[in-house]
């Protein structure tokens, strides 16, 4: 299968792309990973991605493009992909086309997770993490430590993330409805669009992505 993977910030994609990536024996491709294995390798695109971010300034589409169609034409995605990140707006989901077009296969489908946007806001900023170990993060909603802002792992003080905060979410949602939100009336067009509520446990929400799949 051949699946986009859409939503908002604090949907759920990366954790959900894992596990249906692996349900379905098909490669994660997240535009994260992409960029950090450019650049890590020195490869053309990711000297050029580097240059863009080094001087504070927007990756270009065009980059962006390039790493992902290099991807998706290796071995391991001959048979499908499930992409995380990407196409990120509607010229992007354009150069998809004609990347598939290209390779003579197009797409299964476009999982689109839908979360309420006050829900999205309490998911992000309710996160607290360890200033010891970032690996040590809690949530004052789902999962709050014992004591107020006190790690239960190691004592260290709990924090809230700048990119956490009520008005950076609500800056990058905006953002999301701008740009990225428009693909998914693009692919509707084209009878692609598969919509389920990302609400309830991680495997509830996986569950209800694999029978909207198969169907």
């Amino acid at each position: 299968m051949r699946i986009v993977l859409v939503g908002p910030p604090g949907a759920g994609k990366g954790t959900q792309a894992a596990y249906l990536a692996k349900n379905l024996a098909i490669p994660h491709i997240s535009t994260g990973d992409l960029f950090r294995a450019n650049i890590s390798q020195g490869t053309p695109l990711g000297v050029e991605a580097q240059s863009y971010m080094k001087a504070g300034q927007l990756v270009p589409d065009s980059v962006t493009i390039g790493m992902a169609k290099d991807r998706m034409e290796q071995g391991d995605a001959v048979n499908g992909f499930l992409l995380d990140g990407f196409p990120r707006n509607v010229a992007q989901a354009e150069a998809l086309d004609e990347i598939l077009k290209e390779g003579d296969v197009q797409l299964d489908a476009v999982l689109d997770l839908e979360v309420p946007e006050d829900e999205v806001v309490k998911r992000i900023a309710g996160r607290r993490i360890c200033r010891n170990d970032s690996a040590h993060v809690f949530h004052a909603t789902y999962n709050a430590p014992k004591v107020e802002g006190v790690c239960d792992v190691c004592g260290g003080e709990l924090y809230q993330r700048e990119d956490d905060s009520e008005e950076t979410v609500r800056k990058r949602l905006e953002v999301y409805h701008t740009e990225t939100e428009p693909i998914i009336d693009y692919y509707r067009a084209q009878n692609l669009v598969v919509t389920i509520s990302a609400l309830g446990k991680v495997d509830e929400v996986t569950a209800k992505a694999m029978e909207a799949l198969q169907k």
